[in-house]
């Protein structure tokens, strides 16, 4: 007995794709299709991956073109055949098997099977950032209704230069500011609004608006120690480490 006849039930369920394929050596071939005249459940497997192989092969392949046929017919007239010398046999070989398929069936299933893959992992990706996404938005909600229910919350009021309103709401006690705006122009270039603490006179990072959101709430980062103000400028993509914009808002903070 070979080791392709020793083969678990296991070890011979797996191998559809590759006698799909007629990737199997010959015993290995022999035992599975013994194996095929019991198990109706392979023998589907195995009929639906060489037809989905076909497909796949035709699907891809290419009709070559009329100049191309004749030119091959064309060289084909006028190659000579060399004769072998008087003795030799020239083996024959032996005719395809029926279920025998192209190597360009095989490497369209491995195409799309990385395709699937690849489309899968990005679909994960995506579920991923929309599920972190909801959660950073419910982690500001939650931040943004305790500073509003602070006792010692505070409302600024302002109109910004260049279209639109915003309140500023900041409370000494959480350490925390948020900036409330409504209607603020739309802005082109690439350029973003970015906020800032006015710091003894210096002007101090605070964080973008939502690129696009011209209506919105949005947590100041860092707190408010020393901070005297809160401004906006209108700055670059990714916004800037120091202002290089005159601030279209400047709201105080009480003390």
């Amino acid at each position: 007995m070979n080791d392709a006849d020793r083969m678990s039930d296991a070890e011979l369920h797996a191998l559809t794709g590759a006698y799909a394929l007629n990737a199997l050596d010959e015993q290995e071939a022999a035992a599975f299709a013994r194996h095929l005249t019991s198990c109706e459940a392979c023998t589907q497997e195995v009929g639906e991956l060489q037809a989905t192989a076909v497909r796949l092969a035709r699907a891809v392949a290419e009709t070559p073109p009329p100049e191309m046929r004749r030119r091959v017919m064309a060289a084909v007239g006028e190659a000579q055949q060399i004769p072998a010398p008087p003795g030799t046999v020239v083996p024959l070989r032996p005719r395809p098997r029926p279920y025998a398929l192209p190597y360009l069936a095989a490497a369209a299933c491995l195409v799309v099977a990385a395709a699937g893959g690849g489309l899968a992992l990005q679909a994960r990706h995506q579920a991923d950032q929309q599920r972190a996404a909801a959660a950073r938005a419910q982690a500001q909600t939650t931040r943004l209704a305790a500073l509003m229910s602070a006792p010692d919350a505070t409302l600024k009021a302002g109109a910004v230069r260049g279209g639109g309103t915003a309140t500023l709401v900041a409370s000494r006690r959480l350490n925390q500011a948020a900036l409330v705006y409504h209607g603020l122009g739309e802005l082109t270039g690439g350029r973003v609004y970015e906020m800032w603490y006015s710091v003894n006179g210096s002007m101090v990072p605070a964080g973008l608006l939502a690129d696009g959101h011209l209506d919105g709430a949005t947590l100041l980062t860092g707190g408010l120690q020393g901070a005297a103000a809160v401004g906006v400028t209108v700055e670059r993509a990714g916004g800037s480490p120091k202002p290089t914009t005159t601030p279209i808002l400047l709201l105080p903070v009480s003390t």
